[in-house]
């Protein structure tokens, strides 16, 4: 069973207008989705709309969410030019043991795409549907 940690912009994402691609995580059976607080609390700060507040909440309640582990796991070298805001992302993905980690932030990930990081496979989500769940 896969354990998909879910960055915030894939959250906000879910939760935005009506959800487009990434809310369909959420009908997957055969995984775990699980982020941060870190990731919970990013997400929420660029909702506005009370409707997709409501969305959000109610999307969080499938989701396991750990406690912020800011410094408490220690990055491979490949991740050290990971900017300090998405530091903690990643630290929580590996803590939490995360299969995969989905982001669709490409500016900072872009180096990391494709590889596994202290366990973790880093992916944008639709690359997630295309090889992980294939067709």
């Amino acid at each position: 069973m896969d354990r998909v940690f879910l960055d915030a912009n894939v959250l906000f994402s879910a939760a935005w207008g009506d959800g487009g691609r990434m809310r369909r995580f959420w009908d997957l059976t055969d995984v775990e989705l699980m982020t941060s607080e870190y990731a919970v609390d990013e997400a929420r700060r660029n909702l506005r709309d009370q409707a997709e507040i409501h969305t959000f909440d109610s999307l969080l309640r499938r989701l396991t969410v750990g406690d912020p582990v800011q410094g408490l796991v220690h990055l491979p070298a490949v991740a050290a030019g990971l900017p300090d805001d998405d530091r903690p992302i990643l630290e929580a993905a590996i803590a939490m043991r995360a299969s995969h980690l989905l982001t669709g932030n490409v500016r900072d990930f872009l180096p990391l795409f494709g590889r596994r990081v202290g366990g973790v496979l880093v992916l944008r989500p639709s690359t997630y549907w295309k090889v992980v769940r294939g067709p």
